[in-house]
């Protein structure tokens, strides 16, 4: 589990470095097209600064080998996962947005599992 969580706080980081470094790519990736300067900043910052925090709680728990980390990023994926169901709600269902909620599942089951066996 242990190398799960390590795997999830890389890829957690390299979202980052893009949205960081490459908003324009990393936004047409998640489908956000950003609105100027400010739309640029809002990538970089709330994107990036979203998945840099969540590569560093990670990196944290690992490191301290406190497992409460693991919760508190399973919880920002919760609150992620939570806001698609409701997008799926109110503004209709694209097949297209399917995989990053799957994606977010397992991610909450995998901190969880790790949470509880670590």
């Amino acid at each position: 589990m242990t190398g799960l969580v390590a795997l999830l706080a890389l890829l957690f980081l390299g979202l980052a470095l893009n949205f960081l470094f490459n908003p324009l790519t990393a936004g047409a990736q998640f489908g956000v097209v950003p609105d100027g300067i400010v739309g640029l900043n809002t990538l970089r910052g709330d994107l990036g600064g979203l998945f840099l925090a969540c590569s560093v709680m990670l990196l944290v728990g690992m490191v301290r080998a406190e497992r409460l980390w693991y919760l508190a990023v399973a919880g920002i994926m919760a609150a992620i996962a939570l806001g698609r169901l409701l997008g799926f709600v109110m503004d209709g269902f694209a097949g297209n947005n399917l995989p990053a909620f799957v994606a977010e599942i397992v991610f909450i089951a995998i901190l969880a599992t790790a949470y509880r066996q670590c």
